[in-house]
């Protein structure tokens, strides 16, 4: 039976697999910050705190499995966190001409999906419709990851390995079509009850 207690409440609010989601979020405004900045050492301390907010998303659901501490509010955090944190980077990395041309493309499949899949995931809650995660998915979110990481230190990595930004950009093509693919299952997924609530 769930404790009601506002004592309860607040252990929930405040427990470690939650405090890592709102330090994911927090940090995601100071990389993008760092990022814009564009000096040699801006860019390096944004993929640290990038590398380590990409950390805590795997600890996060994995010491609330772990301890029991899975909450509703947790739940709901998670996906957000990871959502600002690609949507906010890819803009600014836009914003200053480190996602340029044809590389708009992938950017904009990508928060495109994001934002698609949201509604139809809050369609779908209000239907008390669970839509689990994939494992493709997962490694759609680790490929996004892994290209905004080569693209937020940019040219200061290009100067150690002259092809950090272009692995960055085609990284960033290759998750634009697995999100196409990942996009389509969650739709073919929940298409029977946007059918069944449109008959």
């Amino acid at each position: 039976m769930t404790t009601t207690t506002d004592t309860g409440d607040r252990t929930h609010f405040v427990n470690l697999p939650n405090l890592l989601t709102y330090g994911r979020i927090a940090a995601v405004p100071v990389i993008a910050g760092l990022v814009y900045w564009g000096t040699n050492f801006g860019n390096w301390l944004a993929l640290v705190l990038f590398i380590a907010a990409g950390v805590s998303d795997f600890l996060d659901g994995y010491l609330a499995r772990l301890m029991n501490l899975q909450t509703s509010l947790g739940r709901m955090l998670d996906p957000i966190a990871d959502k600002l944190l690609v949507g906010v980077l890819l803009l600014v990395l836009a914003a200053i001409g480190r996602i340029t041309g044809w590389a708009l493309i992938p950017a904009a499949v990508i928060l495109s999906r994001e934002i698609l899949v949201s509604g139809l995931r809050e369609f779908l809650a209000e239907l008390r419709v669970s839509v689990p995660v994939t494992w493709l998915a997962k490694w759609k979110t680790t490929l996004q990851l892994t290209a905004i990481g080569f693209l937020v230190v940019g040219p200061t990595g290009d100067q150690i390995l002259p092809i950090t930004s272009d692995v960055g950009i085609a990284g960033l093509w290759i998750s634009a079509i697995v999100t196409i693919y990942t996009g389509y299952e969650y739709f073919r997924g929940g298409i029977r009850h946007l059918m069944g609530d449109a008959s």
